[in-house]
């Protein structure tokens, strides 16, 4: 097994307030005034009752008439269902008629949910939970009869936001900026991931300008919680069919979540039905079905029976399933039994559903099966491990993936899937850290190089590093650095930047053309400062890592969460305590040994370390296959030769509407994209130097 990551937390001392809100949830009722909000939390935070909080208010005290809540799909539906707040303190309940959510039965998009989306508009009622297509739909059918000031008074939520698209082609993305111009309504987006994984952006830049912003990261949602204090993510190989690496990974005692292959995916071997019945003949005898619950009852050899529900068979049976998931099991008091409540199921199997949103807090292993191409759906699926439960100290995510050998067809694919599933665990490692913010050391500091501010986020001094020109830049390296990450990880994929990619490719070229394309409007000295801040971001770990190596091949204690010569390393003096997170303790020891400047930063090729994390599970011939099908990109380029070519680069650009591929047949353009990438680097060696 491929350990990606193993992260472990200290204990909470986070409670809820006086009106019962968790940390996010108090932090986003504080931003309840702003028109428009936008709500980046992970999974499992809570984001479905921080909404009900500030809806609340601004119908109540705002002057809004009316909430509509929008979710991808009708699984959904169930977090927005009437709850009780005020038995914590808050006002009122939230209250939601059963006439008004439309996620309850059937298909979403049908005439009878439009009809009934119309109805409510020209009702008295507050609150309405649909579909994203059931607002499409409905809106359209609202606006062709009334006229878009009917949406005048209604604060409208959307969960998953990241469904919505800058592009022109996406529907809701349309509706949402035609509601944003006109600026009558309120709105809340609310995502766990605030990236697409393909090239249109969520918002335009000056859409999202418009936004006030509230970003609660995995670190302190996890720092946050009562049980769950450790995560981790790993990566498994099979040879053959995916079944046969099922005792390796696929633990009863544990309640999972088997996330069965796409069905376009070379993973899939037969048609999905069967490939359930052959997971529930790995677990045990099969003995029928529950008629209440429509769980299947499977009995392991030790004899004891496991009750196993199939999200795979879209049959009629399937209604019975979700509501039987969705259903809490609560004792005399109103509150949730523990104990039957995490009784009711053992495993979930699941294909395209039981993803975004989908809240079963018992979940303790994530079992993806197959490569997944997009970062999204990989921190989604996470997400749905990391809810926090009584009995539950740790949770973990698998991805059973097959061997990038011969047998999967067409090497060169099996290692791009590879780095998919690589990138994946990159974001995770980030995005599971601690909040670093990093600022310009200059010589004669008095300040430790690494320390905490009164926010508890980790500074880190930088040698070189150019501080952020004005508040805009600011803004972005403090609340978008996540988002460009997930960026980076994606591009990187898909250039294929490893093992043997100049370093500077990867951290200048990438990044600087990631920040221009996503903020037009940058002048050069804002673009610079934020990717050297990206750049930090994405490989401070990746050189702390290198530095752990590097001591325990000399004799020190190994990195593995629980050492204490590694915290005592650290002088209590310097006001850092101790760090149960192993990353931190990482990046803590590593910048005592050593300051770090913005050279060293740009010398790491963050795919390149992992890669080697990941080659270590293969075996030689395996390995040689993956080395074959690896693209070389060394630049040797003079200043001569890069300036001569500038303006054929330029020509190129206004000719074919893109930039020039390092990877294309064509001489030339190979040639012209390696001189833009000498060109950038320059360009951000002459800004650092300036800056000293």
């Amino acid at each position: 097994m491929v350990e990606m990551l193993n992260v472990t937390y200290g204990k909470s001392t986070a409670k809820t307030n006086a009106l019962g809100q968790r940390p996010m949830q108090a932090r986003t009722y504080e931003a309840r005034a702003a028109q428009f909000l936008l709500l980046k939390a992970p999974p499992a935070a809570g984001k479905s009752r921080a909404l009900m909080f500030v809806a609340l208010d601004k119908m109540r005290h705002q002057g809004l008439a009316k909430t509509i809540v929008c979710v991808p799909e009708t699984s959904i539906g169930g977090s927005f269902r009437s709850t009780d707040l005020a038995r914590d303190g808050f006002e009122a309940d939230w209250e939601v008629d059963d006439r008004w959510n439309l996620c309850l039965t059937g298909e979403d998009a049908d005439k009878q949910k439009v009809k009934a989306f119309a109805a409510f508009m020209n009702s008295d009622a507050k609150v309405l939970v649909c579909t994203h297509a059931t607002f499409r739909f409905g809106f359209d059918e609202v606006v062709r009869n009334i006229g878009i000031e009917a949406f005048d008074s209604c604060f409208i939520a959307i969960d998953e936001f990241h469904h919505v698209s800058a592009s022109d082609n996406n529907r809701l993305g349309v509706i949402l900026r035609s509601l944003i111009i006109r600026a009558e309504c309120h709105v809340m987006a609310m995502t766990g991931s605030y990236f697409r994984g393909d090239a249109d952006p969520v918002l335009r830049a000056e859409d999202e300008d418009r936004f006030t912003k509230i970003t609660y990261s995995y670190y302190e949602q996890l720092e946050g919680y009562e049980f769950l204090k450790a995560l981790g993510i790993n990566y498994e190989f099979y040879k053959g069919k995916y079944i046969n690496g099922l005792p390796g990974v696929l633990n009863s005692d544990q309640k999972t979540i088997v996330h069965i292959p796409h069905r376009g995916a070379s993973e899939a071997f037969d048609d999905k039905y069967n490939e359930v019945g052959k997971i529930i003949d790995f677990l045990g005898k099969h003995e029928g079905r529950d008629p209440e619950t429509g769980f299947d009852l499977v009995r392991r050899p030790d004899g004891r029976i496991l009750k196993v529900a199939d999200l795979v068979d879209d049959g009629p049976g399937r209604d019975i399933v979700k509501a039987s998931l969705t259903r809490e099991i609560k004792g005399s008091d109103g509150r949730r039994d523990d104990a039957a409540d995490r009784a009711k199921v053992d495993i979930i199997i699941a294909l395209g559903m039981a993803k975004e949103g989908f809240d079963w807090v018992w979940c303790e292993h994530a079992l993806t099966i197959g490569y997944r191409s997009s970062l999204t759906e990989i921190v989604q699926i996470i997400g749905r491990a990391t809810r926090d439960a009584p009995g539950k100290p740790k949770a973990l995510f698998t991805n059973l993936v097959a061997e990038p050998g011969v047998e999967t067809g067409i090497v060169t694919d099996a290692v791009n899937d590879m780095l998919k599933a690589i990138s994946g665990s990159l974001l995770m490692e980030q995005v599971l850290a601690p909040n670093f913010k990093f600022y310009r050391r200059e010589d004669g500091d008095v300040r430790a190089p690494i320390g905490t501010d009164s926010e508890g986020n980790v500074t880190i001094g930088i040698r070189g590093l150019i501080e952020p020109p004005t508040d805009r830049a600011r803004e972005i390296c403090e609340k978008d650095m996540q988002d460009l990450m997930a960026t980076a990880y994606q591009e990187m994929d898909r250039r294929v930047l490893v093992p043997d990619t100049a370093p500077e490719v990867a951290t200048q070229m990438v990044l600087s053309d990631i920040i221009e394309r996503r903020y037009e409007t940058l002048d050069p000295e804002e673009a610079e400062s934020i990717r050297q801040h990206l750049a930090a971001q994405m490989n401070v770990l990746t050189l702390a890592r290198k530095e752990a190596e590097r001591s325990f091949a000399e004799g020190q204690s190994p990195l593995n969460g629980t050492s204490a010569r590694l915290v005592s390393d650290v002088s209590d003096e310097e006001g850092l305590g101790t760090a149960p997170n192993t990353l931190l303790e990482m990046v803590r020891k590593f910048i005592n040994v050593r300051d770090i400047d913005v050279e060293l930063i740009d010398s790491v090729n963050t795919f390149q370390e992992r890669f080697e994390v990941a080659s270590k599970s293969l075996n030689a011939e395996l390995l040689a296959h993956v080395q074959s099908a690896m693209v070389a990109l060394r630049i040797n380029m003079t200043g001569d030769e890069a300036r001569t070519l500038w303006p054929r680069i330029k020509a190129f650009r206004v000719a074919e509407g893109r930039e020039p591929n390092v990877h294309s047949a064509d001489p030339l353009e190979k040639r012209m994209a390696e001189a833009q990438a000498w060109l950038k680097a320059e360009k951000a060696k002459r800004l650092r130097e300036g800056a000293l």
